[in-house]
Formats: C-alpha cells, sequence, structure tokens
C-alpha cells in the first residue's frame, strides 16, 4: 500500500513516528560548568541583578546538582526577576507559566490539536477507497485504518504548552513556574515528574525527555504551605528585604546617576518604613519605583510635604499611610542625618 497518496508528506507513518520515539534522548546533556559562586554573582550582576551570597550559591547549585530552585519570599524583592536575570546571563530563552487556580495539564504541558486532526481525517476519509481495496475483508480494513488512527495522536498533532516547550529546547532553557502557591495541590502533584527527571508522561506517545536539562525556577508568596515532595525534590531560597547596603546597590543599578546623597536618603526612610506595623511593606520594587519619582522631580534632600505626597508610591494601603503619616517628619530627619544634611 503507497501510504503517501493517502496521507499529507509531513505527518509521518506509523514505523517512522515509532523509530524516532525509540531513537529520543535518554540522558540529559549537561549545561556548561560554572567554576566558582563568584561566577554566578559575576554574571547575575552583569545582566542588572545584584544578588547576595545565598542567591548566588542556590544558583550555582541548582546549576550543577541541575536541581530546580524554590525561591520565596514577600512580594516584590525579586524572585521573578531573578528567574530573567539568569536567562539573560546565560543566553537561554525564559519560558514562563504564570500559576493560578484550576491550572491544568491542557494548560500547563499540552494539548491536541483538534482542528488539524479534524482536517486531516476529513483528508483521510477523501483518500479511504486508496488504503483499502475492495477485496479486504473488515478485519483487515479496520487494521488499515487503525495504523493511520494511530497517527493522529502522534507528535506531529501536540501543541506544546510551557512544562513542554522547556523541556524541548535543544540548548535548554530556564523555566519560571511563577507563583506555584496559587495553583492546586493537584497541579503541585503533577510536577513532581518534571521536577525529578525533566521528563514527562503523554499517555498516547511515551515518555518525553529533555535533551538538555533546563533551569528551573518556582516562586511563592507563601500564601499556602506546599507539599513536602515537592519541596524535597527542590533547593530552597528564601529573599527577604535586604539590607541597607545591599539595597542601595541595587537601586543604584536600577536607577543609573542617581545622586548618593539622595540614594542614601531613600534607603535610610525606607528601611525605618520597615520596621513599622504595616499591613504591606514596601517591597524593593516599590523603593525603585520611588527613587525613580523622586528624580522625575527633582528632589535632592527628602522633606515631608514630598515625601507625603509621594508615600502612595511605598504603600498601597491608606491605613498604612495614615500609620506611617504620623512619624513622617522624625523618618525624614533621620534620613537627613544619613546623608550628612541635617
Amino acid at each position: 500500500m503507497d501510504t503517501s497518496e493517502a496521507f499529507p508528506q509531513n505527518v509521518l507513518p506509523p514505523d517512522e513516528t515509532k523509530r524516532l520515539m525509540d531513537n529520543a534522548p535518554s540522558k540529559i546533556t549537561p549545561a556548561p560548568t560554572l567554576k566558582a559562586i563568584d561566577d554566578v554573582d559575576a554574571g547575575l550582576t552583569a545582566a542588572g541583578y545584584i544578588p547576595n551570597r545565598q542567591i548566588a550559591t542556590a544558583v550555582y547549585l541548582a546549576h550543577h546538582l541541575q536541581k530546580p530552585i524554590l525561591v520565596e519570599g514577600p512580594a516584590g524583592v525579586g524572585k521573578t526577576e531573578l528567574a530573567k536575570s539568569v536567562a539573560a546571563w546565560m543566553n537561554l530563552p525564559l519560558i514562563r507559566m504564570q500559576c493560578y487556580e484550576g491550572l491544568d495539564e491542557s494548560k500547563s504541558l499540552y494539548e491536541w490539536k483538534y482542528g488539524k486532526q479534524l482536517l486531516y481525517t476529513q483528508i483521510l476519509k477523501d483518500k479511504i477507497g486508496s488504503v483499502i481495496s475492495e477485496s479486504d475483508n473488515l478485519a483487515r480494513a479496520l487494521d488499515k485504518l487503525h495504523a493511520f488512527g494511530d497517527i493522529f495522536f502522534s507528535r506531529n498533532f501536540l501543541e506544546p504548552r510551557p512544562l513542554l516547550r522547556a523541556l524541548e529546547q535543544p540548548s535548554g532553557a530556564v523555566l519560571l513556574i511563577d507563583e506555584i502557591d496559587k495553583s492546586d495541590q493537584e497541579f503541585e502533584a503533577f510536577l513532581l515528574e518534571i521536577l525529578s527527571d525533566y521528563q514527562v508522561s503523554v499517555p498516547e506517545i511515551g515518555s518525553i525527555q529533555a535533551a538538555v536539562a533546563p533551569v528551573v525556577l518556582l516562586t511563592s508568596n507563601s500564601t499556602r504551605d506546599l507539599g513536602d515532595a515537592l519541596k524535597r525534590r527542590c533547593l530552597h531560597l528564601h529573599i527577604g528585604f535586604p539590607d541597607e547596603k545591599l539595597e542601595a546597590r541595587i537601586i543604584s543599578s536600577r536607577v543609573p546617576g542617581i545622586d548618593e546623597r539622595l540614594l542614601r536618603q531613600l534607603v535610610t526612610f525606607v528601611q525605618q518604613l520597615r520596621t513599622l506595623d504595616l499591613k504591606k511593606l514596601p517591597s524593593v520594587s516599590e523603593t525603585i519605583d520611588w527613587a525613580k519619582v523622586m528624580v522625575l522631580l527633582h528632589t535632592s534632600v527628602l522633606d515631608v510635604t514630598v515625601v507625603r505626597d509621594t508615600l502612595n508610591v511605598l504603600l498601597k494601603f491608606e491605613a498604612d499611610i495614615e500609620a506611617a503619616g504620623k512619624q513622617l517628619a522624625a523618618m525624614t530627619h533621620k534620613a537627613q542625618q544619613a546623608a550628612g544634611i541635617a
């Protein structure tokens, strides 16, 4: 039987599909090695991300051990930005999967191209006469059609979603599974195979394994407790609020040319805000935004008026703004003192 007329050329016959699956890579090729933790520090810094020693160490270990990193900490401290910077530094594609309640396999791993399957079913229907001869009995005719039926659930009809796309990148990728704590426990369990072996199982095809292990970062804002099975498969990294020295370095890298005295005032003021009993403490991203606002307003010295007018950049709840407002004068004065102004 000549199957070339019965089916378009870009769809492989069953024997060829099986041959390709049998020859698929069975081992994960390691990515280029890093010689020292300092290499990570320098690489991330060059990409615009200022890491502390714990962050650089976690990335270094994840690279060598080929283990995912579970990055926890309050919102806005640079968890997602870390994944972006790793991708930029290592010159790898960033594949991001945003988690949410109800996320399932079809949205995260793969789904079948139903429209394409229907189209090719119509093509096969039109060519049915060339596939089945008049001498075929029912059993033989069904066997011939069954061979083509398997093709409809081959790799050619598979639409990869973020998880599968990350595994299929020929040179590797950075896979960001963002806000894993917003997904369901069922989805968390579904991830275990991928995080353990960098492979997925597709019932109609079999296991698909990564040729190059992706760098995987999962972020969590700790809105719910994650399962022990997931945590066992990951290196743990907690990114908290930075100290004054590190925060000053971060702002300097993100707001080039900022005046040194203004920078010191901003950092001192924000560090004081974080000691208050607020509903939401200002994050690093909000400090960066506030620094940009001050540069935009041509501010060189913090005073109570400009701080009060722009406090909504740092604080997101009216109750927090009111609580901080009672201490603005004292905190502003201390910030000026830190810069040698007052």
